[in-house]
């Protein structure tokens, strides 16, 4: 027994003299890399970003939010509002004009007198947004929203949907169905008519809409605004206006391309032509892919 015993103390300080002895090594490494400085080679590369230049600080001028101010209504924006009372409004207006505010602030006056509308768009995203928009803005037990997946709320006094949609319930009135019940029809993005695969939806929307419902259409890039609002007339037998915004875009558009060592270039250059630097990218990446099918 005292035989065994010796060499279990044995064998356990054996264990322990080695606890120590690698706890001793290990201290020593961590003592040699805190001090050994690592080679070029086995120092992990940090990603740089190179400084703006100064076509790139020209492009980023001014970009951020803008300062707290009254909000003025443009007098395109009063006018086409005074000319909805009378008859319908087709709006020509750059991007970030402000059309919407038109359609919105109708809409409300609208709502507050205990009638009804439409907002119809092209596309179920730009759907959903504008329903959680005037969601927001009035009230979501006055909006509805019907597309092709889609149907909430669809006795509101605002309906928002797609333009098939739309379409769809008169084509249903004409074969006996329910009438539109709206005193409004709003069309966003009404040069979708000149679409070669889908503008005889508008068409279709414009034709068959009641004389009594007034129409309310928005574009930003309608070149021949007169002769559309003349056929408008013709075919509904409702005077049409047009009011238009003058000027350029009230939001310009910035174009850049961030280049793969997250540089960003201005797409074009001050001459208006493409970036010589993208230009070249573009070369020596059509370069490198010539050699590789070369190599197969």
């Amino acid at each position: 027994m005292a035989g065994m015993a010796r060499r279990e103390n044995e064998r356990s300080g054996g264990r322990r003299k080695g606890k120590g002895e690698r706890a001793g090594r290990n201290e020593e490494r961590s003592h040699h890399r805190k001090h050994h400085k690592a080679s070029p080679a086995t120092t992990p590369t940090a990603t740089k970003i190179p400084g703006q230049s100064s076509e790139t600080r020209r492009l980023l001028e001014g970009i951020g939010t803008p300062s707290a101010a009254p909000f003025t209504p443009d007098p395109f924006q009063l006018e086409a509002l005074a000319a909805l009372e009378f008859e319908d409004v087709l709006v020509t207006a750059p991007t970030g004009s402000g059309k919407t505010w038109i359609a919105r602030e109708e809409i409300r006056r609208l709502i507050e007198k205990g009638r009804r509308a439409w907002y119809t768009t092209p596309l179920k995203a730009l759907t959903n947004s504008k329903f959680q928009e005037f969601s927001d803005e009035f009230g979501a037990e006055r909006v509805g929203i019907l597309t092709g997946d889609r149907k909430e709320n669809s006795d509101a006094p605002l309906i928002v949907g797609t333009t098939e949609i739309y379409r769809n319930q008169l084509f249903d009135a004409l074969r006996g169905g329910s009438q539109v019940n709206a005193d409004l029809v709003v069309l966003d993005e009404a040069h979708y008519l000149a679409d070669e695969d889908r503008g005889h939806v508008w068409e279709e929307a414009i034709i068959l809409t009641p004389p009594r419902i007034r129409l309310l259409l928005l574009s930003a890039t309608i070149g021949n605004a007169d002769d559309f609002a003349g056929w408008i007339e013709e075919v509904r037998g409702v005077r049409c206006g047009v009011i238009t915004r003058p000027g350029a875009r009230p939001v310009p558009l910035r174009a850049a391309f961030l280049l793969p060592d997250k540089r960003l270039l201005p797409l074009l250059n001050e001459a208006g032509r493409l970036n010589p630097e993208i230009v070249a990218l573009g070369e020596q990446e059509e370069r490198q892919g010539f050699r590789r099918r070369s190599r197969y």
